[in-house]
């Protein structure tokens, strides 16, 4: 008897760590980074009133549809919002702004909220958001200053600029919240919906 072929995986994203995290579940898969005009979609959420929740979520989603359409696999899209003091903050263009980020981080808690979401052929099969809360100590300027001279300009691919694998993991007092919603992927129900779909063993 033959036995059915599973899907191949597209990984609709250009994020190295999310990548890492596939690989070392020990999975096969292509990455087809999503060209979506992602500030367009903040926007138009922000303007309907989505929380940020369900911007990630919505991202996550238009990342998978996206790429889908032009292909036969199942394709992972995820994304992850940052919040904080009830703003939405987007990736950082220079060390000078990631060090003014990490002054407004000094002190409080923010949010991150991770989603992911899973679509075939340009239909939306399955998706799921997660959210963090992490509490920043406070910073000292010279330690703001030796992080970003230690983390280099890596951070800027980082909504929060840090890296918790690394050495962003010296920014927090605490964390509650799922440690792969954090690194931007939620990564056990994905692997719940993937063994569903038969791509991993059961």
């Amino acid at each position: 008897m033959t036995q059915s072929v599973p899907p191949a995986l597209i990984l609709a994203s250009g994020s190295k760590i999310r990548a890492t995290l596939l690989t070392n579940c020990g999975l096969s898969y292509i990455r087809i980074p999503a060209d979506i005009d992602e500030d367009r979609i903040k926007d138009d959420c922000l303007f309907r009133g989505f929380t940020p929740k369900a911007v990630a979520l919505k991202l996550a989603q238009e990342k998978a549809l996206h790429v889908s359409r032009g292909q036969t696999g199942l394709v992972i899209g995820a994304d992850s919002v940052l919040e904080l003091d009830r703003e939405l903050i987007s990736k950082q263009k220079s060390l000078a702004d990631a060090a003014d980020l990490l002054r407004r981080f000094s002190g409080k808690t923010h949010y991150l909220h991770s989603a992911v979401a899973v679509a075939q052929e340009g239909q939306l099969l399955w998706s799921h958001a997660d959210t963090a809360d992490l509490a920043v100590r406070r910073l000292s300027e010279d330690f703001i200053a030796r992080y970003i001279d230690m983390a280099g300009e890596e951070i800027l691919s980082s909504v929060g600029c840090y890296m918790l694998e690394a050495h962003g993991v010296h920014l927090f007092d605490a964390i509650r919240g799922d440690y792969f919603t954090v690194l931007g992927l939620p990564l056990l129900p994905l692997l719940a919906q993937l063994r569903h779909y038969e791509v991993v063993p059961a």
